[in-house]
Parts: C-alpha cells; structure tokens; sequence
C-alpha cells in the first residue's frame, strides 16, 4: 500500500487562562495590543507563535538536538540554511469567544462567518465536519440560542439581544470535539449565535485590557514612568489552529534501513511527533507572561478518525 506523502490534523486550544500573544507595537492607548487578523480585526495567534510554542514543548520533550525537532520543526536560527522544517502551522484562529452577559456566568459567541471558516478550514486539511445547521443570523437585534436557554433576552457586555431557539447539535457535537474538559450541557447552556457584524464588533472591544505598574524594590512606589496597559485573550477563550506535515526534507544521519540507504521521517512520523506531546500532558502555553501563569490551553487532537473520518 502507497504511504500517504502527507498528513493533517486540527488542534483545538481552549485558553484555561489569559492568552497574550502581542504585535510589539502600540496602537493608540494600548501599550501592547493582541495579533489579530489585518482584514477583520479578529483576534488571532499568528503561526509563527504557534510553531514556537510547539517548538518549545517539542524540545522540553525530546531535547533541542533531537530528530524529532530539528526535522520536523527545521534546524536552529545558525543554520537555518540547510533545510526546511517538515511541519506547516497555521495561524489559530478565533471560534467562540467569551463574553460577560448579565443573565448568565458568560456566554461563548460565534458567527455564522468563524463557522463557515472552521468547515473550510477542516476540509481543507483533509477532515470533513458535518455540521449540517443553517446559520443565518442576520437580525442585529436577535442572538440564536439552544432551546435549553429560557432567556427571552440576554445581555453581552452592555448590549441587549433577543433570542431565538433553534436546533445547533451538529455544531455542539463538532465544538466539543475542540474543548478538552467541557461537556455538552455547559455547552448548550452557553453557545449564542450573533450575526458577523455584531461578532466583530464584540471580538474588537470586549477583550480585557489591564494596567501594569512596576515597583520600586527599595521605595515600595511606582517607579517613575512604570505604567503600561496591556491586551489579552480572556480564558474559555477557543481558537484552533491547522498542522500539515510531509516528509522530513533532510536525510537521517544515525541509522540506515535495510537497503543501506539513509532513512528519512515519513509524513506521518512528522506528525506523530507533534501529536504525542500531548498524550499524557495535553497542555500547551501560547504568546508571553509565561512566569505569570498565561497563555496555557487545553489541547485538543482533530483528525480524520476523530469521529469515523467526519467530525
């Protein structure tokens, strides 16, 4: 049988707590603003973090200097001229962001744009998600709910919607297949459905933005100038991000198989690298202020036998 010459999976990250992948950059008032997409201004993690933050379970797990990093991920910054990496990441986009509600602890909102992109996305890397709801929100006054939620109205931060119950298994049924830790009445409790306009709207001025000082060791004051407004992504945040792995594009040079030839990394040995990080620790921490506890997400493998080849 003819080995596949590529493989692909889906990682679903569920943010446990605060995500701040930042651009370096101030924009206005905020200091250090999140990456978010240039086009639509949703919040985003671009791959480059990504791979990094992979890079860095992946050599915690195997050591810098091991095939299993080096191949898959490519050579260190000093010679990165030899080869490439095996593993194409793309950015990890946004699925459900929470919201403060009034009616509720918060409620996880999506669009029926970042729906239709998650289906688009999953098949373009190999996986068909059968989601078969129709998902025409275009009322700016009505958010749709599961019949679970009573609320005649809700409320998202400081604006008022109506609700309209409607049947949304098939989209339950393909989210929780992203979200380690999280049931289906949780779910069901807390999925709404506003229309794209409302969601960019949401997704652009509702995420947290926190004052940071620095103290003065000796004086136990602010020092002078030592006060930056920082952006991030809220935890219960989900993003998901895509991996495509081919062959390893340099030969290995520790052993030979049977014709004598140096063997190389299969595409599916590519992946199973990446994979394995997380089975017994399925954890991964994205963006800074690792030392302060952010950035860690629940990880969440979506491949082709996730669900008899269709999620």
């Amino acid at each position: 049988m003819t080995q596949k010459t590529s493989s692909t999976t889906l990682l679903g990250l569920l943010s446990q707590t605060s995500i701040h992948a930042g651009t370096g950059q101030n924009t206005g008032v905020i200091d250090l603003p999140i990456q978010r997409e240039g086009h639509n201004g949703w919040p985003c993690v671009f791959g480059s973090a990504v791979k990094g933050a992979l890079r860095t379970r992946a050599e915690e797990e195997y050591d810098a200097d091991n095939d299993s990093v080096i191949y898959v991920f490519g050579p260190d910054t000093n010679n990165a001229s030899d080869h490439a990496g095996a593993m194409t990441i793309s950015d990890a986009r946004l699925l459900l962001l929470p919201v403060r509600s009034l009616t509720s602890q918060f409620k996880w909102v999506t669009c029926p744009a970042a729906i239709n992109r998650f289906i688009q996305d999953a098949s373009r890397f190999g996986i068909q998600v059968s989601i078969t709801d129709d998902f025409n929100v275009t009322d700016e006054d009505t958010a749709w709910v599961t019949a679970d939620q009573k609320e005649a109205r809700i409320f998202l931060e400081e604006y008022r919607f109506n609700t309209k119950p409607v049947n949304l298994n098939s989209l339950i049924n393909a989210l929780l297949l992203l979200m380690k830790g999280v049931n289906k009445e949780t779910l069901e409790q807390q999925l709404v459905i506003v229309n794209n306009d409302n969601f960019s709207h949401l997704s652009q001025h509702v995420t947290p933005v926190n004052a940071h000082i620095a103290i003065d060791s000796e004086t136990k004051i602010v020092k002078p100038g030592a006060l930056w407004y920082e952006e991030t992504l809220p935890p219960e945040t989900l993003l998901y991000t895509g991996l495509s792995a081919v062959a390893a594009r340099k030969k290995r040079s520790k052993k030979e198989d049977d014709s004598g030839a140096e063997a190389s990394m299969s595409a599916q040995q590519i992946m199973g690298a990446v994979t394995a990080l997380f089975d017994d620790h399925s954890w991964l921490q994205l963006g800074g202020n690792e030392t302060v506890g952010m950035g860690w997400c629940a990880v969440s493998i979506l491949d082709s036998n996730s669900s008899g080849g269709n999620v």
